[in-house]
């Protein structure tokens, strides 16, 4: 008897031990109509109650002026198609304050969130393909740029050269005083000092958006059409898989009060909200 309860009391343990570190998951909610012209950022505002998702609407670097920013209801529903247009080949956005910021091929574009009117162009010299943004928060604009393998920084009104020299950096996400960098499927945390830590690798090379799910845990997307999961010790979870289908993940949005992850599908033109869990 004391030996089935010592079995029993092992096979308890370990049930317990499973239903505690079980996998999370995406379980879908919804898809817009596939009427947005190659979504490639979508941008989640808790204080607007809606998505923006930076459209391209053509050549992911080319200076065209048909690319621009839709409005996007948190039900899926296009609110405004053509909300902010004459942009090139938008792709991050971040927002600080009353402005809207947008990473454009070369510029920085600054839009006023009320009117929906472009305000400045802030150009970045000898940049080629920007690509992501983040804001700190005292303000401070980082963007990257895939295809020099710099970041930059704007602040107060003055470009400069962050960090270089890396593999091919898309995604920003600025946690505190850090910064975090999807780097060609490695994460990697820059101190305010610039030192380096490696906080997960092994993922798809085309790594796009980071959002904080808690802290040390994160979501990464990856263009391909994968998205994962990390967890504070470095190990990932592959979350979503739509590269059989062509469908890609691009630059993510959070809604991280209702762990809502929201996708722009690129090529194939919508937006899809998944559910965490």
């Amino acid at each position: 008897m004391k030996t089935k309860h010592i079995l029993l009391t092992a096979l308890m343990a370990g049930c317990l031990s499973f239903t505690s570190e079980a996998q999370h998951s995406l379980t879908q909610i919804w898809s817009s109509e596939a009427t947005l012209p190659i979504p490639e950022s979508v941008l989640f505002s808790k204080q607007d109650k809606l998505l923006y998702v930076a459209l391209i609407d053509g050549k992911a670097g080319e200076k065209d002026e048909k690319g621009g920013i839709a409005k996007v209801g948190l039900d899926g529903k296009i609110i405004a198609a053509d909300w902010v247009t004459g942009l090139s080949a938008p792709k991050g956005m971040g927002i600080y304050g009353s402005k809207l910021f947008v990473a454009d091929v070369t510029d920085v574009v600054e839009i006023d969130i009320k009117t929906g009117k472009i305000l400045k162009k802030h150009p970045v010299e000898g940049s080629k393909f920007l690509n992501d943004i983040t804001i700190d928060s005292k303000g401070g604009i980082y963007v990257s740029d895939s295809q020099t393998k710099k970041v930059h920084l704007i602040k107060g009104g003055q470009v400069s050269t962050y960090v270089e020299n890396l593999t091919g950096p898309n995604g920003l996400l600025a946690v505190g005083t850090d910064l975090l960098i999807a780097d060609s499927g490695i994460l990697k945390k820059l101190s305010p000092s610039k030192e380096v830590t490696v906080l997960a690798e092994g993922m798809d090379k085309s790594t796009d958006g980071i959002e904080e799910v808690k802290k040390g845990e994160y979501l990464v997307s990856c263009w391909a059409g994968v998205v994962y999961y990390v967890k504070s010790d470095g190990t990932t979870e592959k979350l979503l898989d739509t590269t059989a289908d062509k469908t890609n993940s691009a630059d993510i949005g959070y809604d991280a009060a209702k762990k809502i992850v929201y996708v722009p599908t690129f090529m194939k033109n919508n937006v899809v909200a998944y559910q965490l869990k």
